[in-house]
C-alpha cells in the first residue's frame, strides 16, 4: 500500500495530496501528487527516486529540491519536504508521523 501525505500550504490555501509507491525491491520510489495549486501540478511525477539519496543528500543537490525549484515560485512551500518525508516513509527510512509547522 502506497504512502499517502497530505500538505497544507497555510495561508495560500492551496493542499496537495502526495502518492509515494516504493518497487517492489525498495530500491526506487514513485511520486505523484494530486494538488489545487497550478505550480505544484507543474512538477509532475518524480519517477525512480534513490531513497537513499532523498534523504541524504544536502539540498542544494538535492534532485527533489532541483525539480520542485524549477516550479515553485515560493521558497516557504512545504511541498518538497512532504515528497522527501513520503519517500523516506514508503522506503521504510523512516517512520509515518505527523511533521507540523505551527506559530504562536
Amino acid at each position: 500500500m502506497p504512502t499517502v501525505c497530505n500538505v497544507k500550504a497555510g495561508v495560500c490555501g492551496m493542499t496537495t495530496k502526495i502518492i509515494a509507491t516504493a518497487s517492489d525491491d525498495m530500491m526506487s520510489v514513485n511520486v505523484v501528487m494530486e494538488s489545487n495549486c497550478p505550480m505544484v501540478n507543474k512538477i509532475g511525477p518524480i519517477e525512480g527516486i534513490n531513497p537513499y539519496e532523498a534523504i541524504g543528500t544536502p539540498f542544494p543537490e538535492s534532485e527533489i529540491y532541483k525539480r520542485c525549484g524549477e516550479c515553485l515560485r515560493h521558497t516557504a512551500c512545504p511541498v518538497p519536504c512532504g515528497i522527501v518525508k513520503a519517500v523516506e516513509a514508503e522506503s521504510g527510512m523512516g517512520l509515518k508521523r505527523p511533521v507540523s509547522i505551527e506559530f504562536e
